[in-house]
């Protein structure tokens, strides 16, 4: 186990699902494991009325990044106000990540490369080229890039290459 501390580590708060979670996400991508888990102590578990000795954190690796899923109860809900992207390289990573992450999501929530999983997280899965093409100094390139792009749900590589040819 390395012995850095990550400087910015996204917590996502879950009810009661958060080992479930990250051990579905770490299922999913590569150079991905649980690091530690830690446990509803008597005092804290009377404190926010969870059983005692459940599961309060999971430390979880994506892939390199560091997150921490909390089990806080059912205040709190994800929104599309935050997300998570998943940059890809190629067509067959795009589909692999939106397939897996999409299983069980809310397919209402798919729009221009957005997802929201059976957790009800927010991910964009994105070509790396696309914000090259949305920037681009050929004006002409970037609106058709953005045209082609707000019609689909999944985002697909030779459409866009298409729409900017």
């Amino acid at each position: 186990m390395s012995s850095r501390i990550q400087r910015i580590t996204p917590c996502l708060w879950f009810d009661k699902q958060a080992e479930e979670a990250a051990n579905f996400y770490v299922s999913i991508f590569g150079n991905s494991h649980i690091r530690a888990m830690t446990y509803y102590s008597h005092e804290a578990a009377a404190v926010a009325k969870r059983p005692e000795g459940s599961v309060l954190t999971v430390s979880f690796c994506l892939d390199g990044q560091d997150l921490v899923a909390l089990n806080g109860g059912p205040i709190f809900k994800f929104n599309e106000a935050v997300s998570l992207v998943v940059n890809c390289n190629s067509q067959s990573e795009i589909d692999h990540y939106w397939h897996q992450l999409s299983e069980g999501g809310d397919e209402r929530a798919q729009q221009c490369g957005w997802l929201k999983d059976r957790y009800g997280v927010s991910w964009q899965v994105v070509p790396t080229m696309l914000p090259q093409l949305l920037c681009s100094p050929d004006l002409t390139v970037a609106r058709k890039a953005m045209a082609a792009m707000l019609k689909m749900k999944k985002i697909d590589i030779d459409t866009l290459r298409n729409a900017v040819a």
